[in-house]
Formats: C-alpha cells, structure tokens, sequence
C-alpha cells in the first residue's frame, strides 16, 4: 500500500454521556471530531483521565453556565491535573423539558428525576405545577431520563430538548427553564501543547494563586492585566483547599499569547505568582474581534524593546 493511500489515524473525543447530552452538542460543533470516535464517559473525571492515558485525544468539559456561574469541579480538575490544556471554546444553547413514561399524566408526576444545575433552572415551574414534589439527583441530563425505563422511583425528568429521539418516552411541558437566554460554555481539552494560531477573536485562560493574603495581593494580581491594556472575560475563586483563606483564581483574558500585551501580563503574574498554570490560547467561541487600544497594540512594546536595546549596545535611542 502506497503512503497515499494510508487512511489518517482515528482520533478519539471523550464526552459526558450517554447520547443525546449538551456536552455532545457541544462536541458536535468540534468539525475535526466529525467522522471520529467519540467515547461518552460517566463523569468528568473519567473523561480527563482518559486524556492524560492517552485513551482519547481529546474531552469536551462543561466550564461554566450563564445562570450559575463556573463549573466548579471541572475548575478544580484544571487546576489540579497537570498536562491539560485549552484547545477550543464552544457554547450550547440550553432549554428543558419535562419527560415521562408514556401514558404518565403530570398530575401524576410526584418525584422529579434532573441534573442538579438543570434542576435549578426549572425549579420555577415545577414548584408552580408540581408543588410538593421530590428530587432526585443524576450523573447527566439525560441520564434522569434514561433512568426512568430502568426504575419507577420518580414519574418524570428534567430532560434536554430531542431526549425522545433516544429514548421511548413522552413530553409533558416543553421549555420548562426559567431562563430563555441561558447558555452553557464548554472547552476542548488535551493534552498537546501545540497552541492554536491567533486569530484576533481569542482568549487565554489561566490560573493563578496568591503568593499570601498580604494586603493588596489581589490588586497587584489585577494591575498585571490593566496596566497592560487586558481584559478579563473572567475571574472567579477557587479554595486551594491545604488551609482556611488560601485561594486560587481562575481566569480567562480577552487575547493571544502571541499578543505582546497579553504575554506582557503574563510575565508580569510569573513574577509576583509562582504558581501559574497557563491552560492555553484559543479561538473565542463567539468569535467577536477584540478591539485594542492603539496604547498596547504589538508595535507599542516592540517599539520600547527597540528602544531599550539602543540604550543597551550603546547607541543613541529614536527620540
């Protein structure tokens, strides 16, 4: 067989499973994925585990939601587990139905089987119809309702739009979220440390610890990214968890490593956080061009570099 004509390696995607969960939409917006091997896991855990054994390529992993905030086990797993990085960043839509066993009435509904998160955002309307009903905690959204076939603990779900494509059961309410615009934000994870191209539209996600709880800590974190011309899109805390007041921040900048400000900001928390762990640059999902103010643009630090070099090898420096 010539080299031509040797079919590419399969490559291998971990997801939150089974099918038919967020987590797969956002993987399906993956096109390098499309056509691949795609392995739902039970958790999170096992979906990072089979990256850093080599089992998958790479795993998509729910970040943070647009009603609740960061995600905060997959937040702790990035700061925790070393080798990963950031390769994509993709938004998934998110709205609710309420499932159940065919010829279920929802008067007959007592036990509600959801995901914690979807649970929260459709408290409204099952506290409104089904007042005085029990929840019931599970893995994924779709496995509350795939538990429905397996057991009769609970009459129905809180289940993600086309369950019913999967799964032999029946709608009782459509659309049962309390929040019409809410949007789950994933990221593409893996091991290679290959950064992906700046595109204009990216951001770079890292985490930082405090050296101490000194005061102004904090504030010299934060002028590393102001002082450089850097927005945050995110900042959230974290407990380090070795000992009561000790955090770590988790944070996403608008920009490129590549991007001289950003890689400014960066030297500039090397030197005052000894633990930083950059999780990588990436194209934002949004693709929204960042405007730079033409004070921290490339040519302003190349320019200074040039500047001081004059000075340094003895030369007289451009005025």
């Amino acid at each position: 067989m010539s080299a031509e004509t040797v079919p590419a390696p399969t490559r291998s995607y971990s997801y939150l499973g089974p099918r038919g969960t967020f987590t797969e939409r956002a993987l399906a917006q993956v096109p390098e994925a499309i056509g691949q091997t795609w392995r739902p896991v039970q958790n999170l855990g096992e979906a990072l585990d089979d990256v850093i054994t080599g089992r998958s390529d790479a795993a998509m992993i729910a970040i943070e939601n647009s009603i609740d905030g960061g995600v905060s086990v997959a937040q702790d797993a990035l700061a925790t587990v070393p080798g990963l990085r950031v390769i994509g960043e993709y938004l998934v839509p998110v709205s609710f139905d309420l499932v159940a066993r065919r010829g279920t009435r929802l008067e007959d509904v007592r036990v509600v089987n959801a995901h914690p998160v979807a649970y929260a955002q459709s408290r409204e309307m099952l506290d409104r119809t089904l007042s005085g009903h029990g929840h019931i905690p599970s893995a994924s959204n779709v496995a509350a309702a795939a538990d429905l076939l397996l057991n009769d603990h609970a009459q129905a779900a809180v289940a993600p739009p086309g369950i019913t494509e999967h799964y032999d059961l029946e709608i009782l309410e459509r659309d049962i979220g309390s929040n019409k615009n809410a949007v789950t934000r994933f990221l593409l994870v893996s091991t290679t440390t290959a950064i992906p191209p700046r595109t204009g539209a990216d951001k770079t996600s890292l985490i930082a610890e405090l050296p101490d709880n000194a005061p102004g800590s904090l504030l010299n974190l934060l002028e590393q990214f102001a002082t450089r011309g850097v927005n945050m899109s995110m900042i959230e805390s974290r407990p380090v968890g070795d000992e009561l007041g000790r955090y770590r921040f988790i944070i996403d900048a608008e920009g490129h490593i590549l991007d001289e400000r950003v890689a400014e900001a960066l030297l500039g928390l090397r030197r005052t956080s000894e633990k930083l762990t950059f999780l990588g640059s990436f194209p934002a999902a949004d693709r929204t061009h960042i405007e730079v103010d033409p004070r921290f643009g490339d040519p302003v630090f190349t320019e200074a570099r040039e500047w001081l070099r004059h000075i340094l090898t003895g030369g007289t420096p451009a005025p």
